[in-house]
């Protein structure tokens, strides 16, 4: 009789292997993370290569400022059409000359016709940079971070709304890095796409407004003043109010 820790005569018994091999299903997903990678990485480095700062430049606007109302007056639905598709997909790609967008929206469609049109597509394509971020990286970003990390998440979390509504309507963050860094937390898409939309409803409409007077427009810098500047920050700390109160209000109900 064969000892019990054998196996029985005729069966051949492989080795279990040290790790087990990726399934199908992993490996698409890899695929799939690379391909969404890829085609991040080429788009952007096709708008360079075709020279889309130029494109998206200022003084390149103005010098085809009647052409586009032309178009616009002759084709508006296919207009805003492409303006959306323009807008979401230069928001998605976190390229640069959102500003100067913003104002060819103006001139081209008005202050309430191009606040909306911008609004909405930043939205889409914030949304769209979000989603692509969380599936690529917010995992692993989240699990190399370990306990510092999850305390960071749980405290955004808790109050992501006003948290991330401060950020959209503060000046003093990037767009696209405000974009971006959300997705790296628990936080709710509903709630990102919620605080987005009204969170860059103020600033959209005042460089959309500005839009209109482009041709007396010599600079983007020249926009930012002081008081403009100052009052957005004035209106972020509104966001910050519910989450202070929320915690002054569990201070008092700890016990002393």
């Amino acid at each position: 009789m064969a000892p019990a820790h054998l196996p029985p005569a005729g069966r051949v018994t492989a080795a279990r292997p040290a790790a087990a091999a990726a399934s199908p299903s992993d490996r698409g997903s890899r695929a799939l993370r690379w391909s969404v990678f890829a085609v991040f990485v080429g788009a952007v480095a096709a708008f360079f290569v075709l020279g889309g700062p130029e494109w998206l430049s200022l003084e390149t606007i103005k010098q085809h400022r009647d052409a586009l109302v032309a178009y616009a007056d002759a084709h508006y639905a296919a207009a805003l059409a492409i303006g959306f598709l323009v807008y979401a997909g230069a928001t998605a790609l976190s390229l640069p000359g959102g500003l100067v967008l913003s104002l060819t929206m103006g001139f081209v469609f008005g202050r309430f016709v191009g606040t909306t049109l911008v609004v909405v597509a930043a939205t889409v394509g914030a949304t769209l940079l979000f989603l692509a971020a969380r599936y690529l990286f917010a995992e692993r970003a989240r699990k190399r971070l370990g306990a510092w990390g999850e305390r960071i998440n749980a405290g955004f979390t808790r109050n992501a709304f006003s948290y991330l509504l401060f950020l959209r309507l503060a000046p003093a963050f990037p767009f696209f890095l405000v974009n971006l860094a959300p997705a790296f937390t628990t936080m709710p898409l509903r709630t990102y796409v919620l605080a987005t939309f009204i969170g860059i409803i103020p600033g959209s409409f005042v460089f959309v407004n500005l839009g209109q007077a482009l041709g007396r427009i010599d600079s983007v810098q020249g926009l930012l003043s002081p008081e403009l500047l100052g009052g957005l920050a004035l209106l972020a700390l509104f966001a910050l109010i519910p989450p202070v109160v929320q915690r002054l209000r569990a201070r008092r109900k700890k016990p002393s």
